[in-house]
């Protein structure tokens, strides 16, 4: 596997089978600034997922993670496992360390709506 990148919001190309369409339950990976943070994503089955770990490190570092935690439960907010093709996806792009055997993915929409949650608990950049 190989990726390509064009800028700083790099695309990695989807799967193609000889018809020139992306297989069933393939992906495709990149990078989208939030709240001036480039995060890596997973584009599945046209939902942009994001990797929790990623998120809370890099995103909400200055928040307790218990408060994120109460946040997403407040806001009915579930976050679904990646596969090991994902992961190491994820860790190809670096969105996740490359030791972590594990990681959660959160939706776009459900990310909106966390930091919209979360502005008024971290500090000013």
């Amino acid at each position: 596997m190989f990726l390509t990148c064009e800028g700083t919001l790099g695309m990695v190309p989807a799967p193609m089978d000889f018809s020139g369409e992306p297989r069933p339950g393939d992906f495709h990976a990149g990078y989208q600034e939030i709240e001036g943070i480039n995060l890596g994503y997973l584009q599945i089955n046209g939902t942009q997922m994001f990797a929790l770990a990623q998120v809370l490190s890099d995103l909400f570092k200055d928040i307790p993670r218990t408060t994120i935690s109460k946040k997403m439960e407040t806001l009915k907010i579930k976050s679904r496992r990646c596969d090991l093709k994902e992961l190491r996806t994820l860790k190809a792009i670096r969105s996740v360390p490359t030791r972590a055997v594990k990681c959660s993915l959160i939706s776009k929409a459900d990310l909106e709506a966390l930091c919209t949650s979360c502005k008024s608990l971290s500090p000013r950049r």
